[in-house]
Order: structure tokens, then C-alpha cells, then sequence
């Protein structure tokens, strides 16, 4: 379904008030966004792994969670192989900052010449799909590359500056007009969208707190995990499908991958359904473990009585 400019929120209408001077630093940001993205491909590159090793020393915080995270998931890793790792994925953050240049700049031509498409007849389906997004650094731009390919209802954090929030969506409508954009709490909205047969994008790879969720091992570790996503699948009749977008060794770009939908879900069971979720997210993070979005506290929820990883 193609959304009509009657169905724009207030959100998408321009307003003399975002020329007010206490928006002008967001707009000078965004206009800055634009330069790198005009530099050659290896270029990014280097100017993100660049930042990644200027923001890791800095990112006291951030470092230290992220280091928490590899030492319960890797403790087979050596210590000093678990920070190899921690100095390689903050280089793999900058990075995917740098690709929001891309994503909001690029061509469609000039992103398919370094894009592989893998799996895409998994998303052939009359009926609607949750297409389900892991925290990989390369989410934004994987959010650009499957609407070269598919029209997606995106669900998405919302920002408060209001100039941002236009920008976002402006240019999420000016790459995929066809989509609609929901609050990542938009539960009736995704069910509206999967029951017309439209593909949802959906991230249950986070710690969303310990409501609406199950204990359930990630990386052999309690974490709680949503049962969203087997429940939006029965609601919607909906089926499950899994993308990654890989960055690629030697600057030669992104491997896009559709997984077959999880065949099982929803089996009417929400801790099995919640459990093949997780393991089919480790799996992949363990093929491209610095890649992975480590600095969020996938583990900040506990089961009662089990001490906070994270505090201290």
C-alpha cells in the first residue's frame, strides 16, 4: 500500500519555526553529514576506523560496558584477545557512523555497486513478514539497502529535537515513499502493516527490561528477551525473516543476506520462540563478532537475586 500525502503526521510538515536560531546547530550537523559522504568508498572507510580509535579512549562508559559484554559472552577469549576485539568493534562503530553518510546521501547506483543480494525470494510472500533486524553496526545502512529491493514499514526511535525528527523522516519517505514509519512501540500499527501483507522491520536483539519479557540464555547467559516477535507472528500471521548486512574484508563493500523465515515461530510456545530467536542471533554474531553493536547493556535486566553486571 503507497501512503498518501493525507497520511502524513505533523511530524513530516515543515515549519518556519524549525529556522528558529536554537535549531540552527542541528541543521548545520546535518548539512556537515553530507561532505563525507562525497569522499570514495575506501575513504570512509579509513575516516571511520579513524573515529572508532579516537572515540574508544574517550567512551569511558561505553568502553567499559562493551568490555563487560565480551567477558560473559567470550570467556573462552583470552583477555587480551577479548580487547583486540573491544579496539576492533569501537573501529566498526565509527564506521557505521560514517555509513549514515551513505545511507542518507548515496544513489541507489552508487550504493548497488557495492552491495551483494543474497536470499532475497525469502521475502516472496503473499502474506505479511517481520523481517528481523539484529544491532549490527551496519543498521543504518542496511535500513537503505532493503528499500532498493523491498518497500518496508520501519519501526524506529523517535527523537525529541524536532528538526532531526522531520530530517529522519523525511528521508526515510524520500528513499521508500511507500513506507509507513511507526514508533518502535507501535503495536497496532505493525499489526495494521503485517495484515495488509507488508514487511516490518523489528529488532529483538535488546534488553527492553524485564516486562513483556522472558529469561531466556543468550550466549549462555539469562538475558531478557522480548516475546514480541512470535506474537506479532500469530497476531499478524506474519512469518519471520532474518537479515544481516556483513561488511566486507578489503574495502569490497556489504553481503546482504535474507535467512529463511523461522519456521517454527510462532509455535505457541513464547519461551521456545524466544530461545531459537536468540540462538539464531548469537549464531551470527559469532561470525562477525566486532561488528556487533556490544556497547548497549544486552544484559542490564536481571533475574531476581542475580547481581547487575554493569554497576560499579
Amino acid at each position: 500500500m503507497t501512503q498518501n500525502i493525507a497520511d502524513a503526521r505533523e511530524d513530516d510538515v515543515f515549519h518556519r519555526a524549525y529556522l528558529h536560531p536554537k535549531y540552527w546547530l542541528t541543521w548545520l550537523g546535518i548539512g556537515l553529514t553530507f561532505i563525507p559522504s562525497l569522499l570514495p568508498y575506501r575513504w570512509i572507510l579509513r575516516l571511520g576506523r579513524w573515529m572508532g580509535r579516537i572515540i574508544y579512549p574517550v567512551a569511558g562508559y561505553r568502553v567499559r560496558v562493551a568490555r563487560i559484554n565480551l567477558e560473559k559472552c567470550f570467556p573462552e577469549l583470552s583477555q587480551q584477545e577479548r580487547e583486540e576485539l573491544l579496539k576492533k568493534n569501537f573501529e566498526s562503530v565509527g564506521i557505521g557512523i560514517m555509513e549514515v553518510t551513505m545511507a542518507w546521501w548515496w544513489s541507489a547506483q552508487r550504493l548497488e555497486k557495492i552491495v551483494t543480494y543474497k536470499g532475497l525470494e525469502n521475502l516472496e510472500s503473499e502474506s505479511g513478514t517481520i523481517l528481523m533486524v539484529m544491532h549490527f553496526t551496519t543498521i543504518e545502512l542496511s535500513g537503505r539497502l532493503i528499500t532498493l529491493r523491498h518497500s518496508v514499514d520501519a519501526t524506529y526511535r523517535e527523537h525529541a529535537n524536532p528538526v532531526f525528527e522531520y530530517v529522519q523522516r523525511r528521508l526515510r519517505h524520500r528513499f521508500d515513499p511507500g513506507s509507513q514509519l511507526l514508533g518502535r512501540r507501535d503495536v497496532r500499527g505493525m499489526l495494521r502493516s503485517l495484515k495488509t501483507g507488508r514487511i516490518v522491520w523489528y529488532s529483538p536483539d535488546q534488553d527492553y527490561g524485564a516486562k513483556n519479557s522472558l529469561f531466556v540464555p543468550f550466549f549462555g547467559i539469562q538475558a531478557a528477551t522480548i516475546t514480541s516477535t512470535s506474537r506479532l507472528a500469530k497476531a499478524g500471521k506474519a512469518k519471520v525473516v532474518p537479515m544481516v548486512v556483513t561488511r566486507l574484508p578489503g574495502a569490497k563493500g556489504y553481503e546482504f543476506r535474507l535467512y529463511p523465515a523461522l519456521e517454527s515461530i510462532p509455535s505457541g510456545d513464547d519461551y521456545k520462540d524466544a530461545l531459537q530467536v536468540n540462538q539464531f542471533i548469537e549464531q551470527r554474531i559469532r561470525e562477525h563478532p566486532e561488528q556487533y553493536m556490544w556497547l548497549h547493556r544486552r544484559f542490564k535486566s536481571r533475574p531476581e537475586g542475580d547481581a547487575d553486571f554493569y554497576r560499579g
